[in-house]
Order: structure tokens, then C-alpha cells, then sequence
């Protein structure tokens, strides 16, 4: 990929001041989305980039969301405009150094200049890889005769989206058929005579995600999104609609002794066709076998399959013996509920699956994540889960250095325990360069250009994370928070009343904290009442209830709820940080850097919060908070993680 700024020449001469700080924003804005789509940017050319991608696809989708941002960022009004070109060409190439060379990075340099100014235009060859991948309409130019090339080449022009409206018009979502490479793996039915091996159908739903999102190309919803369709009482095309993927699976399974009886079925959205369907008789030990062959097909089975139907789709790790793999499916069917009795259920079962067999790596990577969720819900210390989860990812990663969701982990509790960044850096990139499915990884590395100032990145990691896993309350949370903390409240506003039914906690508390931004009480008021009518006891009613008090000059109200936080969150991850909040409410900033000192000690401070929601503004003005960042770790001044 080739991208040029249109103009820059006669721009320098006419003002070079203003446009170096065009190109020093124009870097900016691309670098993070080059690393949101796995590009290795090979050098800058001074006003543009020579980018080199694993596949067509992520190539042109990354062309298309560049001149998508520039083209929001330049109607925002009052900026001067950002214009470049893009040019999309596929072949081999021959390193030499850390440059590439070949004809198809000459040729890719001729394509550039044929696209329009904030256009991506691509090679035939390209347009025959993606053309059935991409929701983007294409348009054939006239064949171009390029400088270097014999006989006239074909291109492509991309039809931006946002660039007309109507019945015929790009801007029409409607016409576009829903994109076929994202997928959603419904949860499969369990018809077995004994209705205890639900967790058997739960779990063979979650392996199936999970191999699927390790075949490049393919977006595969989170199993977190997916769970509320377990009843199946929606049909495919509104799940396509809410999930917004273009192919669904589903499927059934019967277990009885030894026996195991799987069908799956493959439906295109658009069409409500099945694609394939099959059914699977075999003993139990086979279960492995089952599930690969379903994996491959599934991926093999889509109209204009990224992969080819001879192709082995990535397998994921056998344990040597039968029951420590039933014992990690009945951990998984547990690991994503809340109350402490099925979490710590969740742990034994991870445990007995380490018993059968110790050296089984998914399963210490399911025991780093018990530990976690325990910590979360303050069921556990948060020094304690971040000690004994830290021990099985590191377990899992030594045992399957290439286990995506380890170094996932390992990322995460680097981030619970503000490590240097770096770590998380290094733990998170690896994660998601073995498997660009997981959502969290996307999610706490959004947070991390956060916490740095890097709101693209930010914005864009947490718009990635979301669209994996979309229904799933902390993906919504932090998707509404991006919003928030970088200053876009209507987006803000919008996705929090989107997801007033799907997450009411979280969209009640971000509706609270706009409306006090606002200064409308009333409203705010409005929203507590609605967050304490769903969930009274929980830390964001206690918060928003405390928070609001404050702000009202109603001192009494504001430290009976501290009280009341202090009482039921002992051990939880928030406490420390409420109380403070509150405090802050209250004009009381003392007190406030006092509970911000101790939750930074234990490293429960919510730093991405304090450091840019617009709500702690006052604080950040006070020559406590440069040491209260210091801290907490990770510096602002310090080295910035790439975007």
C-alpha cells in the first residue's frame, strides 16, 4: 500500500510551517490504524507511506478506514483539510534490508496516483481477492496504460461509503449484503438425555470460536455476545443484524456414555441460505478430530472463502487425556458468570484439569482468568488475583509460547498491576498477532493510547474490541468511555442510550456522568434513580448516588454512601477509588488525593478515568496529581508505546 499527500509540494512552498504540522498530524492519525490492521510500515517517503500487509484484504480495509477517519476528521470543521491518495497492489516482493523492493511495490506506486483526492483505488488482482469480503462498492476504471508496464493495466476504484446517500448511493448500508468474514458461532443446543452435560454443548460452542479465530481473515464474534441467543428464539437474519455479521453457525449436540452425535449448520445472512450442514457420530475420544474438521469446513464453506478448501485451518491444543478436557469445558461453561459460588467452581474445575494432565497450557490459561474475574468482583483480593493469575498465564506461555490467549493475559494483569508499558506493549501486540480475535487485548491496549494521550488509538482499540464482542458489558463500557474521556459526548451519548437494555448498569452510570458534565441535575438525577431501580447495591449506583450528592452540596447523602461503599466492597477493585470520587464531589480534594494515594498503592486506581474524563478536570490542574500519576506508573512523559 502506497499513500501520498495530494498537493504537498506547492503546499510547502506556498506555507511550509503549516504544512509540516498537516504531515505531523496526518502521521498521527495513521500510524495507529496501520497497527489496528497488523500493517509493517516500511518506510515513510516523506509525505506518505509504503506499508506492506499478510493479506489483500487487511490491506484495502485499512485503506478504506484511513480515508473513512480523514474524512470525519476533516468535516469537523475549523481544520484545514487532509487530502491523500492510496494505492493497493498485490505480489511478491524481495527484501533488502529493512526496504522492500519488486514490481509489485513499483506498480503499487503507479496505482496511487490514479485514485482521487481522500480515494484508494486497487490492482485487478487485488479487486479479485477482496471483492466478495468487503462491504465497499467497487468501480472499474478505463484499463491504464502505467509507466514500466507493457500492456494496460485494470484498476479499481473503492466507492467510498460516506460519499453518497440514497437508494443507489453508497451511503445506503442497506444495499450493502451484510460482510460474509464475520461470523457468529450461536451457543449449540444440548440434546442429551442428561441435561448436567449442558456444559459439554457450552463448551463445544466456545472451542468452535475459538478455532475459528485463529483463521486469518475472518472476524469472529466473542462468545460473551453471543450467549444471549442461546434460547434461539431470534431469527438468523436479526442476529446477523444485531451481531452485524454476514454468517451465522449453529448447531446441536448429543452426548450419551461414550457417544457423541454433533450437527452444525452454515447460514448466510443475507440470503438465510445454508451453506452446509453436517452431521458428526463418534466416540468421545474423537471429540478433537470432530471439532477441526467442523472448523475447517466452516471457514472453507464462505462465499469466497479467505482460505483455500485444502487449506488446515490452525488447530488448538489437545490435552493428553480425555477428562482434563471435560473438566476445562466444565470450567469454561462457569468462567463468565458473576456470582462467587460458580467462579470458584469454575477454578476446581481448571484445577482437576490440571491434575489429568499438567501440562495442559489452555487450562492454566482458564485459571488465570478465574483468578481474574474472582479479583474483579471482589470475591478475591486484587494483589491476590494479580499474583496467582500472573503465575498460570506465565505457566500457560512457558507450556505454548505461541497461545494467544496467555500473552492476552499476561497483558491484562501487566495492566491491573500498572506495569511499565512496554510489557504491555509487547504482551498485547504478541497476543493479537497470533490472534487478532480478542477482544480484551484490543480493549486494554485502546486504554493504554489512552492513558498516554494517544486518543486515535484509543478510540480505534476500543471500536475494534467492541465490534468483536458487542454485546458484552465491559467492550461496552469502554467503548462509551472512549467516547467520553476523548470528548466526543454526543458519540457518548448515542451508544450509551443504544445499550440501555443490553447493559443498563454501565449505560445508566455513563448516562449519569454526561448529564453531571452538563451540569443537569435533574437529568442526572433521572439516571440514578434508574441505576438504583436495576441494580441498588452495586459500586456505579453507590458511585453515581455519592457522586451526584456531592455536586448537590447534600454532604449527608454523599457520606452515608461512602459509608455504605466502604460496607460492601472490602475486598473490590473500586472501593478505594468510589470513595475518592465521591470526596472529589464534594470539592474536597484533600481527601480526594488521599483515597487516589492508597488505590494507587494497591493498583486499583482506575488511572485511564482520572487522567482524562472530563469530570476530574480540577484535579488534574492540582500539583498533587503529577506525583499521584508517577505513582500509579506509567507516566504521561514517559516513552509512548507504539500506535
Amino acid at each position: 500500500m502506497f499513500t501520498d499527500t495530494v498537493g504537498y509540494t506547492a503546499s510547502t512552498q506556498a506555507n511550509e510551517g503549516r504544512t509540516l504540522e498537516l504531515l505531523r498530524q496526518q502521521t498521527e492519525l495513521l500510524r495507529p490504524l496501520l497497527a489496528l490492521h497488523q500493517g509493517r510500515e516500511i518506510k515513510s517517503t516523506g509525505d506518505g507511506f509504503l506499508v506492506e500487509f499478510d493479506s489483500a484484504l487487511k490491506a484495502v480495509q485499512c485503506a478504506v478506514n484511513i480515508q473513512r477517519r480523514i474524512y470525519e476528521r476533516n468535516s469537523e470543521g475549523g481544520l484545514t483539510p487532509i487530502r491523500i491518495r492510496i494505492g493497493v497492489h498485490l505480489g511478491d516482493v524481495v527484501e533488502s534490508g529493512s526496504d522492500i523492493l519488486g514490481d509489485a511495490v513499483n506498480l503499487a506506486a503507479r496505482i496511487e496516483p490514479l485514485a482521487e483526492p481522500g480515494g484508494v483505488c486497487v490492482s485487478g488482482a487485488v479487486y479479485e481477492q477482496v471483492r466478495t469480503k468487503v462491504t465497499d462498492r467497487f468501480e472499474r476504471l478505463e484499463p491504464k496504460a502505467l509507466k514500466g508496464v507493457e500492456l494496460p493495466m485494470e484498476v479499481y476504484r473503492v466507492v467510498p461509503s460516506w460519499e453518497a446517500s440514497g437508494p443507489n448511493g453508497a451511503g445506503d448500508h442497506a444495499t450493502h449484503p451484510p460482510d460474509k468474514t464475520r461470523i457468529a458461532v450461536l451457543p449449540f443446543a444440548n440434546i442429551s438425555p442428561d441435561l448436567n452435560d449442558e456444559y459439554f454443548a457450552d463448551g463445544l460452542t466456545e472451542e468452535l470460536i475459538a478455532n475459528l479465530s485463529l483463521v486469518p481473515g475472518l472476524k469472529v464474534i466473542a462468545r460473551t455476545s453471543v450467549l444471549g441467543y442461546k434460547k434461539g428464539e431470534k431469527k438468523v437474519a436479526v442476529i446477523g443484524k444485531e451481531l452485524d455479521v454476514g454468517t451465522v453457525v449453529e448447531g446441536s449436540v448429543r452426548r450419551a456414555a461414550n457417544k457423541i452425535r454433533v450437527t452444525v449448520q452454515v447460514i448466510d445472512v443475507a440470503t438465510e441460505e445454508h451453506l452446509w450442514t453436517a452431521k458428526y457420530d463418534d466416540d468421545l475420544n474423537d471429540i478433537f478430530a470432530v471439532q477441526s474438521e467442523i472448523a475447517t469446513k466452516v471457514a472453507t464453506s464462505l462465499p469466497g472463502s479467505l482460505t483455500k478448501p485444502q487449506a488446515v485451518v490452525p488447530e488448538l491444543e489437545r490435552p493428553k487425556e480425555t477428562q482434563s478436557y471435560l473438566s476445562y469445558l466444565q470450567g469454561q461453561a462457569l468462567i463468565w458468570r458473576t456470582d462467587e459460588s460458580s467462579l470458584r467452581k469454575s477454578l476446581e474445575h481448571f484445577q482437576k484439569a490440571l491434575e489429568s494432565d499438567p501440562t495442559f497450557a489452555r487450562a492454566y490459561a482458564g485459571l488465570a482468568r478465574a483468578y481474574i474475574n474472582l479479583g474483579n468482583e471482589g470475591y478475591l483480593t486484587w494483589t491476590g488475583a494479580i499474583e496467582m493469575g500472573q503465575a498460570a498465564a506465565e505457566r500457560a506461555s512457558k507450556l505454548d509460547p505461541d497461545l494467544a490467549e496467555a500473552h492476552a493475559l499476561l497483558g491484562e494483569l501487566a495492566f491491573m498491576a500498572d506495569a511499565p508499558a512496554e510489557i504491555l506493549d509487547r504482551e498485547l501486540r504478541r497476543a493479537l498477532e497470533l490472534n487478532p480475535n480478542l477482544a480484551p487485548a484490543h480493549s486494554i491496549l485502546g486504554a493504554l493510547a489512552g492513558s498516554f494521550g494517544i486518543m486515535e488509538s484509543y478510540i480505534l482499540q476500543a471500536d475494534e474490541a467492541y465490534r468483536l464482542d458487542p454485546l458484552s458489558p465491559p467492550m461496552i463500557r469502554r467503548q462509551g468511555e472512549a467516547y467520553f474521556n476523548s470528548g466526543r459526548l454526543e458519540e457518548a451519548l448515542a451508544h450509551w442510550k443504544k445499550h440501555l437494555e443490553t447493559d443498563p448498569i454501565d449505560a445508566y452510570q455513563g448516562l449519569t456522568e454526561y448529564y453531571l458534565l452538563q451540569g443537569d441535575l435533574a437529568q442526572a438525577e433521572s439516571m440514578v434513580q434508574e441505576l438504583e431501580r436495576v441494580a441498588p447495591n452495586s459500586d456505579p449506583a453507590l458511585l453515581c448516588r455519592g457522586f451526584l450528592a456531592g455536586r448537590k452540596g447534600d454532604r449527608d447523602t454523599a457520606l452515608r454512601t461512602i459509608a455504605r461503599i466502604d460496607e460492601l466492597f472490602k475486598k473490590g477493585t473500586s472501593r478505594q477509588s468510589s470513595i475518592g470520587f465521591v470526596y472529589y464531589a464534594l470539592g474536597d480534594l484533600d481527601r480526594f488525593f488521599e483515597y487516589m494515594f492508597a488505590s494507587a498503592r494497591n493498583h486499583t486506581m482506575q488511572a485511564v478515568r482520572v487522567r482524562l474524563s472530563p469530570l476530574f478536570t480540577e484535579a488534574r490542574k492540582d500539583s498533587r496529581f503529577v506525583m499521584l500519576v508517577i505513582q500509579a506508573g506509567r507516566p504521561m512523559q514517559a516513552n509512548k508505546p507504539a500506535g
